[in-house]
């Protein structure tokens, strides 16, 4: 009997653990471990920011849920990995062996990267945590008493652009309906080299398309931009040419900011030696399995992928729901190989499938692969798209309640883009 532990209770580690045990049985033992009591539906989190959800509708204890289906649940944090000796500590100093660890943290926010930067010490509000978009929203609320200039951006090295631009279009649909978007001017601050790259490169026509978009609801943007400094009413940042000279530099004012940080790995992670590259991202070969460590696994945006190419200013390379839900699947399939003494083969997808919602209407991209030379590159607009990430949001959080194995990528998004298989 093998005791298998997952590090982190997402979009990546909960459905891990239902797969595993419908998989691998009830003859294993299977732990999770997360820094908090809660599963949270991160996607939704730029809803929250406008009041659009409430914090009950996408953040809920998951202890329960997991423990009917025999899946022992810890909901605090992990403090120190033995590596060497297959051993966690846990914050109130309890120890747990594994077998196996799968390591689906997300993400580190790096906030102390850009000083003024972050909810808690600086000047900006986040959608990254569902504690930050309570805050955000409720900051939100006030600004909407005396209104003024929004900023939204992307700080370097930000790697997950889909949010930026969901909060910049939810934030002016918003605006829109309580009839103050004529008193708040909008910009958008992005380390991109052009609108639309998405740390992709481009999808599909989406340049062309994004830009239309914000220039029809007239909100401004400054690409190739590094932020230097937040201040409490300001935004510093340099713009850089395709050379990476510094061609401008600009402040932006603002009474209300939305920032998306810089991702590191987290620290008890990082700090396993041969495990992580220099930013604490778990290194990984194909079959999802650390090369030093040949019984940790890892899933999700705490990986190691190098970015599309190399830009002015640096940004990182995006991990889609439908490349996390992959990657999961094939965790499944090489710990069970393992088990019965066989190899382990299976390989996550760098396939990028996304439903982003933009107020009023909506954007899917598909990349196939992630990246590019790619055999599909597109991407579309229209009202259903803001319809069906509606009717996804509901169909997953159905699925962390139920604790279905079901992959609901492939199963609902791919239906709804009229897609019914990915080579």
């Amino acid at each position: 009997m093998a005791h298998i532990v997952v590090m982190g209770a997402g979009i990546g580690g909960i459905p891990f653990a239902y797969e595993a045990r419908e998989k691998l049985g009830k003859t294993h033992d299977i732990t999770v471990i997360n820094a908090s009591e809660e599963f949270q539906f991160l996607p939704s989190n730029p809803w929250l920011l406008v009041g659009w959800r409430q914090r009950g509708d996408i953040a809920f204890p998951i202890g329960p849920y997991l423990a009917k289906k025999g899946i022992r649940f810890i909901g605090r944090p992990v403090t120190h990995i033995d590596a060497a000796h297959n051993r966690l500590t846990i914050q109130d100093g309890q120890t747990v062996d594994y077998d196996y660890l799968v390591i689906t943290t997300g993400p580190k926010l790096a906030f102390d990267e850009i000083p003024g930067t972050g909810p808690h010490n600086g000047h900006t509000h986040s959608v990254c945590a569902v504690d930050h978009a309570q805050t955000a929203y409720e900051a939100y609320e006030a600004f909407c008493e005396d209104p003024g200039p929004i900023v939204v951006g992307a700080m370097p090295m930000a790697s997950c652009f889909g949010p930026v631009y969901e909060s910049a279009f939810i934030l002016d649909a918003d605006l829109r309906k309580r009839k103050l978007r004529k008193h708040v001017p909008m910009t958008m601050i992005t380390s991109e080299p052009y609108i639309g790259h998405l740390g992709l490169g481009g999808v599909g026509d989406s340049k062309g398309m994004l830009e239309s978009d914000l220039r029809n609801r007239h909100i401004k943007w400054i690409t190739n931009a590094k932020t230097t400094r937040i201040e409490a009413d300001r935004a510093l940042v340099e713009e850089y040419n395709e050379r990476g000279e510094v061609i401008k530099e600009h402040e932006v004012p603002f009474k209300f900011a939305m920032t998306l940080p810089a991702f590191r790995g987290v620290d008890p992670v990082a700090a396993v030696d041969g495990l992580c590259n220099p930013r604490g991202f778990v290194l990984i070969d194909a079959n999802q399995r650390s090369p030093k460590y040949r019984n940790i696994f890892s899933a999700g945006v705490c990986v190691a992928i190098p970015p599309v190419e190399a830009t002015p200013v640096p940004t990182g390379m995006p991990k889609t729901g439908y490349m996390i839900e992959s990657m999961v699947s094939a965790i499944v399939q090489n710990i069970q190989a393992d088990l019965a003494g066989q190899p382990t083969v299976a390989k996550g997808t760098w396939n990028a499938i996304c439903l982003a919602d933009m107020g009023d209407t909506g954007a899917a991209f598909v990349a196939l692969p992630q990246i590019p030379p790619r055999n599909v590159n597109w991407f579309k607009k229209g009202k259903w798209v803001h319809y069906a990430k509606i009717a996804f949001e509901k169909y997953f959080i159905h699925k962390i309640k139920t604790g279905t194995s079901e992959p609901v990528y492939e199963k609902y998004v791919l239906r709804t883009l009229g897609i019914e298989r990915l080579e």
